[in-house]
């Protein structure tokens, strides 16, 4: 149930991207010694190459800390209060950004997202950048999402397969 309870807290607290949940994430889980950051990391790669939104990799850290029936119960708990928020705040929305001081609110919001986001992805970043490949391969990452149209999907792939190839060969 304290799992459950875990994953329930997080799907209650995200806003903005599904990448904020990797700073709750990391507090939740990581810091107390459940995971490490290099099983973080896994998770969002697991998350990266299923299909669906991000929050799978929530599935996949159920499962690292208590197999299927963790999977099941993190699946449920991070997805339900979306569903009910939705369904609750969906028609309230548009109405909620003609005020100024809710709009207000909403930015702010915003804003604490992307910062949670850019501190769990330094926090990360730090944890695994700190080899010339993976180094490489991030700036280059970078570079090619910033300057080209390419889509982030083939970054990801391109990714594993020099991860791979790396491996088999320097391994």
């Amino acid at each position: 149930m304290g799992l459950f309870l875990s994953f329930l807290k997080t799907g209650t607290v995200l806003f903005g991207s599904g990448y904020v949940l990797l700073a709750f994430f990391r507090s939740e889980f990581v810091v107390p010694g459940l995971l490490t950051d290099q099983e973080l990391l896994d998770a969002v790669a697991v998350g990266q190459v299923t299909p669906g939104p991000v929050f799978t990799t929530a599935t996949f850290v159920g499962y690292l800390l208590a197999g299927v029936p963790g999977a099941l119960l993190a699946t449920v708990g991070i997805f339900l209060p979306a569903f009910v928020f939705v369904a609750i705040t969906g028609p309230l929305i548009p109405r909620l950004r003609e005020s100024p001081i809710l709009a207000g609110l909403l930015d702010g919001v915003n804003v604490v997202s992307l910062a949670l986001m850019a501190g769990a992805t330094w926090q990360l970043g730090r944890d695994s950048v700190f080899e010339p490949i993976p180094a490489l391969v991030a700036l280059v990452s970078l570079v090619l999402l910033f300057r080209t149209e390419i889509n982030p999907v083939w970054l990801v792939i391109g990714g594993g397969f020099i991860g791979l190839i790396s491996w088999i060969f320097l391994a």
